[in-house]
This record gives C-alpha cells, structure tokens and sequence, in this order.
C-alpha cells in the first residue's frame, strides 16, 4: 500500500450523525427523488427556477452553443428585486424583512417588507434621477448597516448592476475595483462602528477616487447618524459628494416600475481576492443566479418564510450576497444582519442575540468555530437559544469542530450542513440536501441536485467513482448559478477556470469541465471530502496531505484553539509540514504543546506527516473576514518576502510571527 493509500485507509472511516426525526419532519426537501429528477439536464433546474416570479418564461432552460459562456433560461425576463420585495407584499407587507443590531444592541431595525418596498424605490428614483441609467456597474463600498442591502435592491430594481466591495478593503483594492468596472458612481458610507469605534470609512472612498484612473463623477455618501452629524474627520468634495439622505428625500414616496431584465443580464460582480495577479470580476446574470440562491436557500438552509434566520457573514463576500440578501429575500423570511464585531461588547453577544430574537438557522465559517471553542463552551451554555439548522461555509470544517458546533451550539438535536462553494459558484455545489442525507464530520457531503461532481487524477483521468482517492475536484456539467464570464476579460475566464481538463477547440459543451482548484477525496460512501486549496495540499516524499487533514489531528488537542499548516520546501521530502497553533486560553503552560501536537499526528495520520516544526503563536494572519491566510504562514516558513500584508485583520501579525521564527 501506498502513503497515500496509507493515509486515506486512516482517514476513510468516519462517524455518522442522522438528521433528527423532528428536523425531518419539517424539513423542505424530503423526497430523495430530487436528485433523479435534476439529472433530467437541463430541465430538472426548472424547478428552482420555478421557485421565483417572471417577467416572461424562458424559451428553454440552457443554451450551450458557444462553450464556456453557457447562457440560461434564454428569453425569460424577470427583476430581482421585484423577486425579493414586491412579490411578497400581498401576504408579508408587515413582516421583517431585515432585521439590524448595532455592534452595541442599542440601535435595532426592524425593515418589514413594506418599509424595504418604500425605501428601494425611493433610493432607484433618486438614483435614476442622479443619471445612473440601466447597466450601469455602481461600486458600493458599505459595512454591514440597513444602507448595503437596500443599496443594492435598489440598483437591481432599475437594472444597474453593482459592484461591492467589502468595507475592510483599502483604498487602492478600492481604486483597482472601481477602474476595473469603470464606475462612475461609488456609493459609502462616512463611518461604522467595530469593537467600540466609529471608524472613519469615508476617507477610503476619497483616496481611491483620487488615485484611480477611471475618472468617478458622484460619490454617494450614506451617514452612520445622519448628515447633520458627519463623521468629525470627513472630508467633503462640493459637487462631487452628495449625502443619499438629502437625495433620497426629494423622492419621498416615489415608486419606480422594476425594470424587467433577460435571464442574461447581469445583476452584480464580485472580485476575488486577487492574491494571485490582479482581481478577478465575476460576472454573475440575474436569472440563473437567482434560481440557484433561492433553490439552495430552500432546500440547503431550509429556510422558510416564518423563519428567523441568521448568516453571521459579510455582505461584502458572496456568502453575504447569496445567503443574506438574495436567497433569503427571495423566499420572504426574516434576514438578520449585524454590524460589529463578534466578541464586542462581550464574547457572548451572538449567543445573546440568538436567544432575544429566536433564531432557528445560524449560517457561519468554521473559523468562528474554532474560535467560538477557544473561548470555551461555557460562554453558550449561559444562553437560551434553539437552533434547528446550523451551516458552515468558506473552508473545510475539522471533525473536532464540527462535533463540538454539533455539541454546544446545536445541542445534539439541530442538523448541520457543511457546504463547498465559491464566489465564482453562486450558490453551494457540494453539501447535504439535510433531511436526505446523514451528517460526516469533515466531509462536505454529496453533489447538489442537478451538480455532476467528480475528482481527477494528475494526468486528468477521473478516478474510479466512491474509491477514496485523492485529487482535482471538478464539475463536469454546467449549472445555473455559475458566473457568465470574468468581467472585460474572457480569454481570462478561459484560461482560469477551463483550460486545464477541457478541450478548449471543442464547441460541444460536454468537452468543458469547470476546474475550482481544489482538492478533494471521492469517498467510497460517495461523500466528497475537501482537502483544501491545491496549493494547500502538501508532496511530502511522495504523499499527497491535505493541510486540512493535518489541522484536523493537531484540533483533536485539548489544549489547541487553532490550527494552521504551511509547507516548508525540503531538500529531502520536497516538502515538511510547519503547524503554527494558538493556544486555548487558561490552559497550564507546563503541557508541551508541541509534543502533543506531533504525537496527533502521528497517531491520526502516520509518522510519514510528523512536522517539521510546530510553533506556538498568540495569532494567525488572517483576512478581515476571518480567513487564515496560509499563503503568508508559507512564506514566513521559507523565510520568503511576505509582501503586503494591509488587508488582514491585523497586518502586524505575520512580520511578528516571521521574528519567532527566524529570530531577526
């Protein structure tokens, strides 16, 4: 047997968790059936499509003459917001539809759908009135208050697709955004708060207009606590800035017709992170979009309409996007979204707030996970919450978490769903329809109806189906919700996502395959369990290890918080794992924390990934949205040049790190 085979044999048995009886009972996707009725391609897709009202029906479901710019639902028209506000008014005029907290729960709004319904359309005729004209890309640049959802309902309403940009981005990400959709308007925001400060967010805007190239007419100001009491060190540019406050109420009870938009046009971009070259706009239409935020949203999260649910994500990513605004919106439930962060004014705040409102389904990362386990269980244990769907999103969740989510936050009797997904995605691709499948810890479950998911070997070969083995995670069919192209580069779009197993000379769409790199392990049970990143996924003297798998053992520690695994280059191994872990707070510090780790290790996965090094850090680098950026714990283990580092939470981290280790 091989490493590898070694390390999957180890690795391939795993626990078990059925749904509960109660959450099945009520659950919206009950009948297995689905998954034979969606491999009807194209046509099973209709019945998500179904789920939302149109303008006009399409001609037919899919149009795959000019591979990879798949189009769908050719001929049909619809509106988005129309989809997410209008439709529900006749039965849901007075029930929330977003409902806000402040960072300090003094400051709660509660937007029924008749007040979203005034505020839209208020806003689109201001700005159709400001000359924003359908097509137009806005660039939005808001945090998480009431003004970023509305801002971009209101854009959808008169057919402008936006553009946003999360709040935490500087100013030049800013300005290469804004110069790459050629905005001429830029919507913000003069202030918000985190932990306890009103920050300053205006001056971003203000930098990155200045330093882009693309010449920006208006910036659209939005105030934290109205235009009388502007944010004390904002700046204000006559004839440029404009607050929306004043603009908005020259249009005091206009209404604004919703522009009917074909399935084709395109409702926003997303830019990726650009970590590797300049960012990517993914172009996302309105009408395959939508179907699969709301079907997912449906079947996935389960969410109904008399539901309270809450995706502890930023609208600023696509999460945010399809799991806070479009998808819930569109099956009329009760969104919530909160500005702050998650342990101000104290650790047990998102705890609290699930109690005061009766949430039953809470949608976070796996990094609050493991960081909701470093501050203990007890912290929970003093709420009275109830949740019946907990969902995990954005990397792969270690059975050590997972079980402890499944413990203290679902109280052994509410489901969780772990999802895989991508911005270029839309919408999950992987994961458990709940009710129809049991739960496996550190696996993200099966295909989603109508996805054909598969794994490729180095030569591009598929490996047998359900046989453990490790690879490129692929899918092989195209689905509504993929992203159109990337934004004024299509050779990119190309080249990014299609060029490595497709027969790019070939105008049969089956010859197209869709390549995420990412890894992932085609288990016997049929479960796809994600190894990560490819770059993520180690050589070490001929075995492929996922660092995930890695983080999995050293989590098992009781003393660990959080763990992190970067690949050292190695004259012998070609590469060692280097494990970089935080450690549980109150913890005795006479337990060798290193030797516990490397004995995890070894007992989990074998002496063949015993580490390098494991060293012991106060933090890891990440991302304002909680990401560990493994990239840089790559770079401080080969003692390479860590680059910019602006964007993290805390951009001191890493050079601190880089000193532990190196000593200079």
């Amino acid at each position: 047997m091989s490493g590898e085979e070694a390390l999957e044999a180890q690795l391939g048995e795993r626990e078990y968790y059925r749904p509960p009886a109660q959450f099945v009972g009520q659950a919206n996707a009950t009948d297995p059936e689905i998954y034979d009725r969606f491999e009807d391609f194209p046509t099973g897709f209709e019945e998500w499509a179904e789920l939302l009202d149109w303008d006009e029906y399409w001609d037919e479901p899919f149009d795959g003459s000019e591979p990879p710019f798949f189009k769908w639902f050719v001929g049909g028209k619809l509106n988005a917001s129309y989809n997410c506000i209008d439709r529900h008014l006749d039965e849901r005029a007075n029930q929330t539809a977003l409902l806000w907290e402040s960072e300090d729960s003094e400051e709660v709004r509660r937007i029924a759908y008749q007040d979203l319904y005034r505020e839209v359309n208020e806003l689109a005729a201001a700005l159709r009135e400001l000359g924003v004209e359908e097509d137009d890309i806005v660039t939005l640049h808001l945090p998480m208050v009431p003004a970023l959802p509305i801002t971009m309902l209101a854009l959808a309403r008169i057919g402008a697709p936006h553009s946003q940009v999360f709040a935490g981005f500087s100013a030049d990400a800013l300005a290469t955004r804004i110069d790459d959709a050629g905005s001429d308007v830029v919507v913000t925001i003069d202030g918000y708060y985190r932990r306890g400060e009103l920050l300053h967010h205006k001056q971003k805007a203000d930098q990155a207009v200045e330093s882009a190239d693309h010449d920006v007419d208006n910036v659209l100001v939005w105030t934290r606590h109205g235009p009388e009491d502007l944010h004390e060190d904002a700046s204000w540019e006559d004839g440029r800035d404009i607050f929306i406050e004043d603009l908005v109420a020259e249009h005091e009870g206009d209404r604004i017709q919703p522009v009917s938009r074909d399935a084709e046009d395109p409702l926003f971009l997303m830019y990726t992170s650009g970590t590797t070259g300049r960012p990517k706009g993914c172009q996302h239409r309105t009408g395959g979009y939508l179907t699969w935020a709301a079907g997912t949203s449906r079947n996935v999260l389960d969410i109904k309409p008399e539901d309270t649910y809450w995706c502890a994500a930023d609208i600023g990513w696509i999460t945010g996007h399809s799991y806070i605004v479009y998808g819930p919106l569109a099956l009329g439930t009760t969104s919530l979204m909160r500005e702050g962060a998650p342990d101000t004014p104290h650790k047990g705040i998102i705890w609290e707030i699930a109690e005061r409102y009766d949430v039953d389904i809470f949608h976070t990362s796996p990094t609050a996970v493991r960081m909701f386990m470093k501050w203990g269980e007890d912290i929970p244990a003093g709420y009275d919450f109830d949740f019946r769907h907990l969902t995990t999103v954005g990397e792969p969740i270690q059975p050590e978490a997972w079980k402890w989510y499944y413990e203290h936050i679902g109280h052994g009797d509410a489901v969780i769903v772990d999802t895989w997904w991508q911005t270029e995605t839309g919408g999950h691709l992987i994961t458990n329809l709940p009710a129809l499948q049991d739960m496996k810890p550190g696996s993200a479950g099966v295909a989603v109806p109508g996805i054909k998911a598969n794994v490729y070997g180095p030569a591009g070969e598929p490996v047998a189906p359900e046989s453990g083995q490790a690879g490129d995670l692929v899918i092989e069919r195209p689905w509504p919700g993929m992203l159109q192209t990337v934004y004024g580069d299509p050779e990119r779009f190309i080249e990014t996502y299609w060029s490595q197993f497709s027969d790019t000379n070939s105008d049969d769409w089956r010859d197209w395959v869709y390549c995420p790199e990412d890894g992932a392990v085609y288990e016997e049970d049929g479960y796809f369990r994600i190894l990560g990143r490819l770059d993520d996924v180690m050589n070490v003297a001929g075995h492929r290890i996922g660092t995930m798998e890695l983080e999995s053992a050293v989590a098992q520690v009781p003393e660990v918080a959080e763990a992190a695994v970067a690949a050292r280059q190695d004259d012998m191994k070609g590469e060692v794992p280097d494990v970089y872990v935080i450690p549980r707070e109150g913890i005795d510090e006479e337990v060798d924390i290193p030797a516990k780790a490397v004995a995890a290790i070894e007992e989990e996965i074998g002496a063949f990934a015993r580490p390098n090094a494991v060293i012991v850090v106060d933090e890891l680098p990440k991302t304002r949205s909680g990401k560990i950026m493994r990239r840089l714990l790559e770079n401080i283990s080969n003692d390479e040049n860590l680059g910019n580092t602006d964007t993290l939470r805390d951009p001191s981290v890493p050079e601190q790190i880089r000193q532990q280790v190196h000593g200079d």
